[in-house]
């Protein structure tokens, strides 16, 4: 399917920017810094004030500390940007609540009952969405066996087969690279 064209004479009003960073820690553990940037290219009046083109209307950062098993063992979130100073930044410790969750089971629910509407702020939760797939890949290769023939060959697949579609266990790729977990689709039985 071929994607629509840009219009030439579309004009730039709004950027979100998000970063994830991934750091291992000496002690086996390991960092996640997640930072949501909103920005306009015009001055915008909030909350009574001008906020100039440019500068951050949210400038949220979102940290977190995990172990090997996907596990959230601290948390934390900090906003230094944001229309309404004191309101906006008034979350407290809200996201300590992500303290005990697991990246892979089960999440991004535990975070809509945990921080959803009014509990959190709308733009850290929404950030959320994206740290199981960005700490997998912090992971893979080195937490994760993701190589044909690893050290869990003799009785798992590697990790990434069967979670996406190009990864699927019937697929060309893992047909290709990881022959062994392939996995033929079966035929349909013919119609009468």
């Amino acid at each position: 399917m071929a994607q629509p064209a840009p219009d030439p004479q579309r004009q730039l009003k709004h950027r979100r920017s998000i970063d994830v960073a991934v750091y291992a820690r000496p002690d086996g553990l390991w960092e996640v810094e997640a930072r949501l940037v909103d920005t306009k290219t015009r001055d915008v009046v909030l909350a009574g004030e001008t906020r100039r083109a440019g500068d951050p209307v949210h400038d949220m950062t979102l940290h977190l500390v995990v172990d090997t098993r996907f596990n959230i063992l601290a948390a934390a979130a900090r906003t230094d940007g944001m229309p309404y100073p004191g309101q906006c930044n008034a979350y407290g410790d809200a996201y300590g609540r992500l303290v005990g969750l697991n990246l892979l089971k089960g999440f991004r629910q535990a975070v809509k009952e945990r921080l959803g509407g009014v509990q959190g702020c709308t733009h850290i939760t929404e950030l959320t969405q994206v740290l199981p797939t960005a700490v997998i890949q912090a992971f893979a290769g080195e937490v994760l066996d993701t190589q044909e023939g690893g050290a869990s060959a003799a009785d798992q697949p590697p990790f990434q087969i069967d979670r996406c579609h190009a990864l699927r266990s019937d697929g060309e790729v893992v047909r290709q690279f990881y022959p062994r977990w392939y996995r033929p689709q079966e035929a349909e039985p013919a119609s009468p």
